[in-house]
């Protein structure tokens, strides 16, 4: 619209100037008009008149040439003798000729004008009067001429010899003065005829240039009607521009940097001495379109963009227009609405984003199918399984990514006892399906899971929690002295109700906390447990006891994450829409943080952040994504990983006094 807008005011720019150089033209020629002509040199007055070569003609006789080119008198003056020539004195314009005392021309004088008519080179073919006038025409005469007559015996040969007292004089062979003027006024006529034609004709194209833009200028600013309106409105290309154009004016606007700050304020005093040593909220995820009447039922972070997180979400039941499920993936620049939206046709239970693509989201749902959606496409999913008995066809409730950049594998689970392995390029079936079952089981040999984790650096043996509220150990392939699938001589119990949460240990620190795993259930429990070493398979049944159980919650505990950099840290939510933060070095009983979240509805999933640990997300039943911040508890001292250690053990005697299993020597790594 900006460039649409422009282009009009350049437009009538253009217009306004060209209108104004008309203007100065018209101007321009009525002051031509109106100037008066410069006059036109007058014609130079003749010097000779005719009255005075009517006298000399009355004296001499009109002269001829003669054949050796001197001129003679047509007739012979009285008493003068034959062969006696008459010389005739006519003096210059401007020349003093030298005379005697009587006023008479001196001798001298007569003789340099008795030198023929090679004097007159313009005289050669002219024997009428008009042609000495034009000969004579630069010349001025005297009122008065005097005139000497002398006779004397023509020479044979006289040279001639000229000075500078001798000036001959201009002989006019060209036009008239009148008639060049007239023919420099002819053609400055039609010169100024010609400039007017070309300026009538420039005119015209500026007048018709001029209707063109005032037509365009119309046409843009016309007022649209309805159809063309909604036209515009449902244009691909402006959608498109007005969704990504508002997110950028969105994420400035929602920027929590303060540009005011005053950074002398509190600069003595270090300022708040309490910050860090509490929870806060950073912000909440809410859009009402997507939102309403929706729990949220999974969370992940981005695993390069660390303020994008994704949130899965379920069905709607008051819309059956919308799609079943959908994901929503959420940036911490921009609050009011979610970066991308993802559609599916039946409720997604899970979500993660794909660490080694940072660009492709993958979710588990309620049908059984996976999909995939790539940020780089539109809402529906780029790829999904099929509906069939090679894949899952009960509800995926965990998934996760497992192996490196250049061998990696998607794992799923469904509450029918099936683990499925995928290619991330390939889900038309899995490259890998594990039935897990459990002889033991009164009705139903399946094992419904839950919940699945892998420990770090481990690809082939997992463990999984189940609706029946123990966790078993299960191999991917068979390994030296175990087979592929559920180890059922394992048994971990102590939850009375269905696991919902289970993570082990991060590998961080200098001290190897990997076999060490949380598990929270509907029990209103969080309970910690060692895993067994898979060296040492059972070959009979076996029950394996928790290290220690946390029964602080009143409600269900829905979700327990391990810290990713502290090494005794750990949050859980639950039922009642708290958020309890635990130090185990602290202490064991309470949680050193507990925070209500939100309106105080049940929090269904938590994820920590994947770098530094400081931002916690919580997922609530009400549809809305909060953000916490722990500050400086998010930072370990050098010495928790010994204050671990000491911790563990000290829960592990008082478990094996409660008749809990003893647990295995903590492994130290090297190097670390």
């Amino acid at each position: 619209m900006d460039k649409r807008r422009a282009e009009i005011e350049a437009k009538r720019a253009k217009l306004a100037e060209l209108r104004q150089a008309r203007i100065n033209r018209q101007n321009g020629g009525a002051a031509g008009a109106n100037a008066q002509p410069a006059p036109a040199p007058a014609p130079p007055p003749s010097t000779i008149r005719s009255g005075v070569f009517d006298y000399v003609d009355s004296i001499i006789g009109k002269p001829t040439l003669s054949d050796n080119g001197e001129f003679t008198p047509s007739s012979s003056m009285p008493g003068t003798p034959s062969g006696v020539r008459h010389h005739v004195d006519l003096p210059g314009p401007s020349i003093g000729l030298p005379t005697t005392g009587s006023g008479r021309v001196s001798r001298q004088s007569e003789e340099r004008l008795s030198g023929g008519s090679s004097n007159f080179p313009g005289l050669s073919n002219a024997g009428t009067d008009n042609v000495i006038d034009r000969v004579m025409s630069p010349r001025t005469f005297p009122s008065l001429i005097d005139i000497e007559q002398e006779l004397f015996e023509y020479p044979a040969k006289e040279r001639v010899i000229y000075n500078k007292e001798v000036q001959t004089a201009s002989v006019e062979t060209g036009p008239s003065a009148e008639y060049e003027t007239e023919l420099r006024r002819r053609i400055a006529r039609e010169l100024e005829a010609a400039a007017e034609a070309e300026r009538t004709a420039r005119e015209e194209d500026l007048e018709q240039e001029s209707v063109k833009l005032d037509e365009e200028i119309e046409q843009e600013i016309r007022e649209l009607s309805e159809e063309e309106r909604a036209s515009i409105l449902a244009a691909p290309e402006f959608i498109d521009f007005v969704e990504q154009s508002s997110k950028i004016v969105q994420r400035a606007l929602n920027d929590g940097y303060d540009y005011i700050r005053d950074y002398t304020v509190n600069a003595e005093s270090g300022g708040d001495e309490s910050e860090g040593k509490r929870v806060k909220r950073v912000c909440e995820f809410w859009d009402e379109r997507y939102g309403k009447n929706r729990s949220i039922t999974d969370i992940d972070w981005s695993p390069k963009y660390p303020e994008l997180s994704v949130a899965s979400y379920n069905k709607n039941a008051a819309a059956l227009n919308e799609p079943d499920g959908i994901v929503a993936v959420w940036n911490l620049h921009l609050l009011e609405r979610p970066e991308f939206v993802f559609h599916s046709q039946s409720d997604v239970l899970s979500v993660t984003f794909s660490p080694f693509h940072s660009n492709l989201i993958f979710g588990g749902t309620y049908s059984g199918q996976i999909l995939l959606w790539d940020t780089r496409s539109k809402h529906l999913p780029v790829l999904k399984t099929p509906l069939s008995a090679s894949g899952h066809t009960h509800p995926v409730y965990a998934m996760q990514m497992v192996g490196t950049q250049n061998a990696h594998n998607l794992i799923t689970s469904s509450t029918d006892g099936t683990v499925c392995s995928w290619l991330v390029d390939m889900l038309a079936q899995p490259q890998e399906t594990l039935e897990l079952v459990h002889a033991g089981h009164n009705k139903t040999s399946e094992v419904a899971i839950t919940t699945l984790d892998f420990p770090d650096n481990e690809t082939t043996t997992f463990w999984v929690g189940t609706e029946e509220g123990n966790v078993y150990q299960a191999n991917r392939y068979d390994r030296a002295g175990a087979k592929a699938g559920l180890n059922q001589y394992d048994v971990y119990r102590g939850h009375s109700g269905p696991v919902m949460g289970l993570h082990f240990h991060p590998l961080v620190g200098p001290v190897d906390f990997s076999d060490l795993f949380l598990t929270c259930s509907v029990d209103w429990t969080t309970k910690l447990w060692r895993a067994k070493s898979l060296t040492k398979p059972s070959t009979t049944a076996h029950s394996i006891s928790p290290l220690y159980s946390f029964d602080e919650a009143d409600d269900y505990v829905y979700d327990v994450k391990w810290h990713p950099a502290h090494p005794a840290t750990f949050g859980t939510v639950d039922g009642s829409g708290k958020f309890d933060l635990w130090n185990l070095n602290t202490d064991t009983e309470v949680p050193v943080v507990s925070t209500t979240v939100g309106s105080g509805r049940a929090i269904n999933k938590l994820q920590w952040d994947r770098k530094e640990g400081r931002r916690a997300a919580l997922g609530g039943s009400d549809g809305r994504l909060y953000i916490y911040d722990i500050g400086d508890m998010a930072i370990p001292r050098e010495s928790e990983w010994t204050d671990m250690q000491k911790t563990v053990t000290s829960m592990a005697g008082s478990g094996q006094a409660n008749g809990f299993a003893e647990p295995e020597p903590t492994r130290i790594i090297a190097g670390r």
